[in-house]
């Protein structure tokens, strides 16, 4: 890819909810060299509620406009929708439908959080997934949904058993998502699918994969993943994401 005409490689601009607080500490501990994000929130959601399903809806459908002219403004080559529930709540065809709004605006391609956990569990052939996450009960099976729909076998699912409202989801250490992820593993699955850019679950895929033999697939890993493969950049994303994909899967992905 050519050369941003002020500084590195690429400018990645990403769009977050406001009220969340782990998402850019796992771009810093993604990034690569020459790679710069450029980050702005975007509210819809009230931080009283528990952030249950019709609560993400409301947020998907929150008028983007304002949010998309401040982050343009930075003149990122591509964009980042950090919110998986968002569209994980209303299904593959919303969620591509939304990709496409975003692009049509924006004038550069996006990848959302959703959409990027499908694009790698396709790289890596993945076709039985368990599925965890931080969400409510409802919205975590409708997570499940979301992969069932988009052709993948739910093999297996978990959650936290309780709801958290908006800040719980981040307050969640290392130690409960390695937790999460191991009461989702399963035999049958080929891959452990860890849902939610304010989880830290980053920091935790190299050991959850040795301890289980299998693909671990997080929102913010396969979001950033994603972008860089479809700006024909080099990945270094933890986990086997970025170790097995191979050119044709990248070829297809880069020109999405």
């Amino acid at each position: 890819m050519k050369a941003s005409p002020t500084r590195g490689l690429a400018r990645i601009g990403v769009i977050t909810p406001f009220s969340n607080t782990n998402l850019e500490a796992d771009l810093a501990l993604l990034r690569p060299p020459g790679v710069s994000f450029h980050v702005a929130r975007a509210g819809g959601y009230d931080l009283d509620r528990i952030p249950d399903s019709d609560e993400m809806r409301r947020f998907a459908r929150a008028g983007l406009s304002d949010v998309l002219d401040l982050i343009m403004a930075a003149r990122p080559d591509i964009l980042l929708y950090g919110c998986t529930s968002a569209t994980l709540a209303s299904g593959p065809a919303m969620d591509h439908d939304f990709r496409l709004a975003i692009e049509a605006q924006a004038g550069v391609p996006a990848v959302t959080a959703a959409g990027a956990l499908v694009s790698a569990l396709e790289e890596l052939g993945a076709r039985r997934v368990a599925f965890a996450s931080p969400y409510t009960r409802a919205l975590n099976l409708e997570g499940a949904a979301f992969l069932s729909d988009a052709g993948f076998e739910v093999v297996n699912t978990a959650d936290v058993g309780r709801d958290l409202g908006s800040y719980g989801q981040g307050d969640l250490a290392p130690a409960d998502v390695l937790e999460l992820g191991l009461r989702a593993s399963h035999a049958d699955a080929d891959a452990i699918v860890l849902s939610c850019t304010d989880m830290r679950a980053v920091e935790i895929i190299d050991e959850l994969e040795q301890r289980t033999h299998r693909a671990v697939v997080t929102s913010n890993q396969a979001m950033v993943h994603t972008a860089l493969v479809r700006l024909g950049l080099s990945s270094c994303v933890p986990g086997r994401l970025a170790q097995r994909v191979s050119p044709g899967a990248r070829a297809s992905i880069a020109s999405a």
